[in-house]
């Protein structure tokens, strides 16, 4: 089959790999239909991420092919969505809804053979990874699938900055970063019922339009410094007191600490890179730090009815689609932030 590879800075080729097999009787292999490139697929593109050469992707959805003798929950036909780190679903992690903490679980093409960016994976734990978007497996209308890819991570990335922050009905938001995590923040503030939110950080109108219509009050395009006079100067003079960091930038992650209002909260989701963190001012400030991974799995219960209903539309996140075979192009186009957020066809 093929599957994208990544062999070094900037290198991505569709590779002929293996088929997926049954290895496990736990497993299930799934035909992926569409996936995704992420941000964080990008800072293995310009080499900041895993070794090469690996298999790479990891947000996928896609139709169950064949499943091991101990699976239970899904059955060859059903559709169901991939979260981008599987999980036994049993685990005293899992069970408390911390998926991405789970003692067996992994990334794909880090510890697991497959990824998600290619025609098909091996998925280990299947009963504790796989959700089918509707009960009866059957494959969802078309104009919701981009939405329900969004579930395997960008968006539940997004709406766990926003509930590890404790938005909700009343407050006033900064978001900070304008790509496709900081976009899904917005909407998920929103949905969880903030009354007004700010989003910082972008020069690029394609994303200060695209913030607007995920629900940004208010757009604010300076950066640092700046961003964080203006901010005050839009909150009274205190501050936000729910700041909500999407990028993984130090200048980024400066800049919403230094913002966040005394006795606030900051949520980070972007994944760090050289960041560090002074903890003095912090404590005199009584700033409390949260976030990190989303444990995607727990969200899907709730947000799946959210999409499929017409609540939320996080798709619209996706600004260009292409097929499996220009999976490099993909990257290149995202790289240089010709597009926001790439869909991949693969079937």
């Amino acid at each position: 089959m093929k599957a994208a590879v990544y062999h070094g800075m900037r290198g991505i080729s569709l590779d002929e790999v293996p088929d997926p097999v049954i290895a496990a009787s736990t497993d299930a292999i799934v035909d992926i239909e569409y996936a995704a490139v992420c941000g964080s697929d990008l800072w293995t593109y310009r080499g900041q991420g895993a070794k090469a050469p690996t298999r790479i992707g990891h947000e996928f959805v896609g139709t169950v092919r064949e499943v091991g003798s101990a699976v239970r929950s899904v059955k060859p036909g059903d559709w169901v969505i991939v979260p981008f780190r599987f999980s036994d679903g049993v685990c005293r992690f899992c069970r408390r809804g911390w998926e991405t903490a789970c003692l067996n679980g992994g990334f794909w093409g880090r510890e697991s053979v497959d990824a998600g960016q290619g025609q098909a994976a091996t998925v280990p734990y299947a009963d504790g990874t796989l959700v089918k978007a509707l009960p009866d497996g059957s494959r969802p209308d078309e104009k919701s699938i981009p939405s329900l890819l969004t579930l395997a991570d960008v968006f539940t990335t997004g709406y766990h900055a926003a509930v590890q922050a404790g938005v909700g009905p009343g407050d006033v938001v900064t978001v900070v970063g304008d790509g496709a995590v900081g976009l899904c923040a917005i909407m998920a503030c929103r949905l969880l019922g903030a009354t007004r939110v700010i989003n910082a950080g972008s020069t690029h109108e394609d994303r200060n339009r695209m913030a607007r219509e995920f629900g940004a009050d208010v757009v604010v395009s300076s950066r640092g410094a700046d961003a964080v006079g203006e901010i005050r100067g839009l909150t009274g003079g205190s501050g936000p007191d729910r700041v909500l960091e999407c990028v993984g930038s130090p200048q980024s992650f400066s800049t919403v600490l230094a913002m966040c209002a005394k006795g606030g909260t900051v949520s980070y989701v972007g994944i760090p890179h050289g960041v560090t963190v002074e903890m003095g001012p912090l404590f005199s400030r009584d700033v409390t730090i949260t976030g990190g991974m989303s444990p995607a799995h727990h969200y899907l219960a709730s947000l799946v009815p959210d999409v499929l209903d017409g609540t939320i539309e996080p798709g619209r996140v996706f600004t260009a689609t292409y097929p499996l075979e220009e999976i490099s192009r993909a990257y290149a186009d995202m790289d240089a932030r010709r597009v926001i957020k790439p869909l991949i066809r693969v079937a």
